[in-house]
């Protein structure tokens, strides 16, 4: 190695760390309005790249670093992808800089966002009197939340969510108990891949795999025990459903409503891809074990007593889908009882009011949205960290895998059938908080 890289530490990563304290040549008791062009420029990309690898949506990104370039006396323009963001930065005595930022890959992380929303309200409140040195130091311990939670704990989150779902799927106690360990299992593996930055395509696959081998497994053992009817076997794909990328598929509408196409598009795209990868290793776990999607056995319950479980499953659900995005508790429980109420209204409206499926999830995703504007200005989380947990369970996971199958043996009008069905709630979703974020949002509803 020469000593010019030894001097720099340069990565060795394909995805090439910046490392920004190096990049600086101001001193760090230097005040950020006396920063140069390109090192306030500098900070506004590096923000605006660690919001992006949280999840967020691009006019959430956008709209913090422009806060930073105000606050600094800059002014910003940038294009926002999946993994990318490429903007420049201008002054008033005429000159630029432009910068490109990748992220190795993305994923979800609700703790992580609402800490960097914590600074850029900080920074911008206290008029961008802090020190190069301050702003490293924060950055630095907010990058440094990888995950909030262990692999165990992001497995038996997984394990909540899908037993929760199974249920309002219309699954019953077997169904529900080897959905948990099947998608338990599953998710821990998945977690235990990523600490070793292992690709998507692996994770997704093997995770999926392990979730319907265990199920599986779990029922013959229940088969064997307690003479479980052979329609409970059909309940594998609740153990199945903790990868559905609902937050990809909820920003990626919301990025296309306000025509941040690039973003919206590539954020569909990695959706449509996991969604693609996790149906096609489920039917292949399927095929082998010789199961195909059928109907579980009919739940005899009355309508009261109905609505009360499906309350509490809707909890468990969306409280264990927030935890595995990093949500904290106390997040995680606001979300799940926005997306409880929300989630049974829109089950009541198709069962008791034959409301069409799509129409009962736009005014399902609409009530969490309404909700989430009440409970924002109550606790201060970010938006989408408490409204898109509450609207994934809605995400017709069910549906997705039924078309994939059916296309997989060739049943392509069954198969037509269920993807349409699957598209039209799917596309009912964003709108719904789409429409409960122009009421609400007198900055969202503007386009300028």
């Amino acid at each position: 190695m020469s000593e010019i890289d030894q001097e720099h530490h340069l990565s060795d990563k394909h995805h090439m760390k910046i490392l920004w304290e190096e990049f600086f040549k101001s001193d760090n008791s230097t005040m950020a309005q006396d920063a140069t062009l390109v090192e306030k420029a500098s900070i506004v990309g590096r923000v605006g790249i660690m919001l992006l690898s949280c999840g967020t949506g691009a006019w959430r990104v956008r709209d913090s670093m422009d806060t930073i370039a105000r606050t600094l006396g800059i002014t910003c323009s940038t294009d926002i992808g999946l993994v990318s963001i490429e903007y420049t930065c201008f002054d008033v005595d005429n000159e630029s800089y432009s910068q490109i930022l990748s992220l190795p890959a993305t994923g979800v992380n609700m703790t992580k966002l609402n800490e960097l929303e914590k600074f850029v309200r900080q920074f911008e409140t206290g008029h961008g009197n802090w020190t190069i040195g301050q702003i490293h130091q924060r950055l630095r311990e907010i990058n440094r939340q990888k995950s909030a939670y262990v692999p165990l704990i992001s497995g038996l989150s997984s394990g909540l969510a899908c037993a929760g779902f199974i249920f309002l799927l219309g699954g019953g106690l077997p169904e529900v108990i080897c959905a948990f360990w099947g998608a338990a299992c599953g998710q821990y593996v998945r977690a235990i891949m990523g600490k070793h930055k292992l690709t998507l395509v692996a994770k997704i696959a093997v995770a999926v795999a392990v979730a319907c081998a265990v199920y599986f497994l779990c029922f013959h053992i229940g088969e064997l025990l307690f003479r479980l009817n052979h329609d409970h076997a059909y309940g594998y794909i609740g153990a199945m459903l903790f990868v559905i990328p609902g937050f990809p598929f909820i920003t990626s509408g919301l990025d296309i409503s306000k025509l941040d196409m690039r973003s919206g598009l590539e954020r569909l795209a990695y959706a449509i891809l996991i969604i693609i990868i996790a149906t096609m290793a489920g039917w292949v776990v399927a095929t082998i074990l010789r199961l195909h999607p059928g109907s579980m056995p009919k739940l005899k319950i009355d309508s009261g007593m109905l609505t009360c479980l499906r309350l509490l499953a809707s909890f468990c659900g969306v409280f264990g889908f927030s935890i595995m995005f990093n949500s904290r508790p106390q997040m995680a429980a606001i979300a799940a009882v926005m997306g409880a109420m929300a989630n049974t209204l829109r089950l009541s409206l198709v069962d008791y009011a034959q409301v069409p499926p799509a129409l009962a999830a736009f005014i399902g995703a609409l009530t969490a949205g309404l909700l989430a504007s009440i409970v924002r200005q109550k606790v201060g989380f970010p938006r989408i960290a408490i409204t898109v947990p509450s609207i994934v369970i809605m995400v017709p996971g069910l549906y997705m895998y039924r078309a994939v199958f059916n296309f997989g043996v060739t049943n392509i009008n069954i198969g037509a059938y269920w993807i349409v069905e699957a598209l039209m709630i799917v596309a009912a979703l964003p709108l719904g908080l789409l429409a409960a974020r122009i009421l609400t949002d007198k900055k969202w509803r503007h386009a300028d």
